[in-house]
């Protein structure tokens, strides 16, 4: 890992154009050797996007390697590069960070599974202090270097899922912005099951649920890169009005709905190497078995 870690520091100086080719072509080759991932991803689109061809299918699936890739070692310039340098390759929509808006009451930061989603968290970072929960990673350097790449500009608190709700509850009525990335599944305890591109996926109901108890605001953020190297988007959508209402389920039935839409603008960076429909209702067989 050390070494690993190393090399990304190393490349990290690399032009960005450079240190993005070269994380599409590790993808590329992920893509021919990582056969359960390319399954994974495979299945999920054809489940999602049964209208496309396996040709247009599998285009999607080998530019997704790629780009979770490019994101792996783009994370070095998140990490060690000058905030001067991070300023110009991210491009903030519709204009600056929203700071006033998200610090002035508590703020639900609803920041689903792109490949640049750190960016996202950079983007915020340089400007403001917020927090976020985190998987504690089992080698202690690369959780170290990882807290710390998160933690160089403002001061930030990041919670694992052992910590449980409490302190998610208390940095939000402190208005500590709360970056929150609830489109994974992780069974049925905490969650329902709401489609997600037609199909029930088991999903978890807390982002309607803290907006509820804290009367936090949802706003969304989506990062994805831009064109030909030139770094990446980070985009603020406004507050969702009348969110979460009474009704837990339609609530999360409205977020699923709000990320496929962006899925559909960027579906290349989606996370679809995650077993996203892995958890069925009603004991139904998996929907990841391979065919004999």
């Amino acid at each position: 890992m050390k070494l690993l870690l190393g090399i990304m520091w190393l490349l990290h100086w690399l032009p960005l154009p450079v240190l993005g080719r070269f994380g599409d072509a590790v993808g590329s080759l992920l893509f021919l050797v990582m056969r359960s991932r390319r399954h994974i991803t495979l299945t999920n689109l054809r489940l999602c996007m049964p209208e496309l061809s396996e040709a247009e299918r599998t285009d999607i699936a080998r530019r997704h390697f790629q780009a979770y890739s490019r994101s792996v070692w783009e994370r070095g310039i998140l990490w060690w590069a000058s905030e001067e340098r991070l300023k110009r390759l991210i491009k903030v929509e519709p204009g600056p960070v929203p700071v006033e808006e998200m610090t002035s009451r508590p703020t639900i930061l609803l920041c689903p599974h792109f490949v640049c989603l750190d960016v996202a968290g950079a983007s915020i970072a340089m400007v403001a202090s917020a927090s976020s929960m985190y998987v504690q990673q089992k080698n202690a350097t690369f959780d170290r270097v990882l807290r710390a790449g998160r933690a160089r500009f403002k001061p930030v608190k990041l919670f694992t899922r052992q910590d449980g709700i409490k302190p998610i509850l208390r940095a939000l009525r402190d208005k500590l912005p709360y970056f929150m990335l609830p489109d994974m599944d992780f069974g049925e305890k905490d969650a329902e099951f709401v489609p997600f591109f037609g199909i029930e996926a088991a999903t978890l109901t807390a982002t309607a649920r803290i907006a509820a108890t804290t009367g936090a605001q949802v706003m969304p953020v989506i990062a994805t890169f831009l064109p030909d190297y030139q770094g990446w988007r980070v985009k603020f959508y406004p507050v969702w009005d009348n969110y979460p209402g009474p009704d837990m389920v339609a609530a999360t039935r409205r977020m699923n709905e709000f990320i496929e839409e962006r899925v559909r603008e960027a579906p290349a960076e989606y996370f679809w190497t995650h077993k996203r429909f892995k958890t069925r209702p009603n004991g139904e067989p998996s929907l990841y078995q391979r065919s004999k």
